[in-house]
């Protein structure tokens, strides 16, 4: 198989899976009990006004007539409109997504640096103490949900100690003259800095043990000994040669990383009150709101499977070994 057929045989998949996803989360909701009704009318409401609004969201309709426009809000990227706030829910998820993805981004980019940098300096240490301490480090780090690592860090940091805000994205009241204030963007900074920190440090403990593994793998290689023997400095045979040859199986598994981090954003969010998509998505279920949560899922679910593909995708570029069967 070329890599032409590869590329459209997983394209043809990820439409699949989205798909199965999207009618999985269409009757997951649906099955839920409690009348979703009941948080969208007014009880005060006479049951002409009641019946026309329910009529206006489209609930009065059989399933499949339901699953159909839900099938072809999720086709137009609409998503339908919420229940809750009469927004469409791509208007919703263009407001939070950009703040999930500020927290995620800084949190993996920070985290896959320091990993990665880690990892190169453990595999090339190899038996002695640094590669030890990194290992033990790693192991914590990945053994700790980050959700009891961000209470404690809030206990000690915010309630005891008051250096860091106890929830939220910018503080409470004060107002900012534009969006390109310096002081807006200190106090987002200011924000940002513990869930960051705490999603970074969870995260942080799989790129090091991937990486110095990674390197013990190539460090066993005949090109390394024929650099030494060539008289290269240390440090030049450490990044610059294998450290290249084994950040591929890191670069791979950093794309699906990626992806399980963006859609693992519910708990820190909920933790520091972090206003994301993921926050949103929480309250969404808890007041019945389908369109939005089934929105929101979707979003998550598909940023995960594109990254899957991508990995996929990337492996086969950047190792020409690799072949398409």
């Amino acid at each position: 198989m070329g890599r032409a057929q590869f590329v459209v045989r997983r394209t043809l998949q990820l439409i699949v899976t989205l798909w199965a996803i999207a009618t999985a989360l269409f009757l997951l909701f649906r099955s839920m009990p409690g009348d979703p009704t009941t948080y969208v009318v007014d009880p005060s409401l006479s049951g002409e006004a009641r019946d026309r609004l329910i009529e206006s969201y489209g609930l009065n309709e059989p399933l499949y007539v339901q699953y159909l426009i839900y099938m072809q809000d999720v086709a137009t990227l609409s998503f339908g409109q919420s229940f809750h706030s009469n927004r469409t829910v791509r208007d919703i998820i263009l407001l939070y997504l950009p703040r999930t993805l500020l927290l995620m981004l800084t949190a993996f980019f920070f985290a896959y640096l320091i990993g990665i940098t880690v990892g190169i300096v453990a595999g090339w240490r190899r038996g002695g103490d640094f590669e030890k301490r990194s290992v033990l480090v790693a192991l914590v780090a990945r053994s700790f949900p980050d959700f009891w690592v961000g209470l404690v860090v809030l206990w000690v940091l915010g309630a005891w100690l008051d250096v860091i805000p106890m929830s939220g994205m910018r503080s409470a009241g004060v107002q900012y003259e534009s969006f390109f204030d310096l002081e807006l963007w200190l106090d987002t900074l200011w924000h940002l800095v513990a869930p960051a920190a705490v999603l970074g440090f969870y995260l942080m403990g799989y790129p090091l043990l991937l990486m110095r593994n990674s390197m013990l793998e190539v460090l066993s290689q005949d090109f390394i000994e024929v650099c030494e023997a060539r008289g290269l400095k240390e440090r030049s045979i450490m990044f610059k040669h294998a450290a290249r040859n084994a950040l591929l199986p890191v670069v791979t598994a950093g794309a699906v990383a990626l992806g399980y981090a963006v859609g693992g954003s519910v708990l820190i969010e909920t933790v520091f009150g972090w206003p994301g998509m993921g926050r949103e998505m929480v309250n969404a279920v808890l007041r019945r709101d389908f369109p939005v949560a089934q929105g929101t899922f979707l979003v998550f679910a598909a940023t995960v499977v594109f990254m899957n593909f991508l990995a996929d995708l990337a492996y086969g570029f950047l190792d020409p070994r690799v072949t398409y069967d």
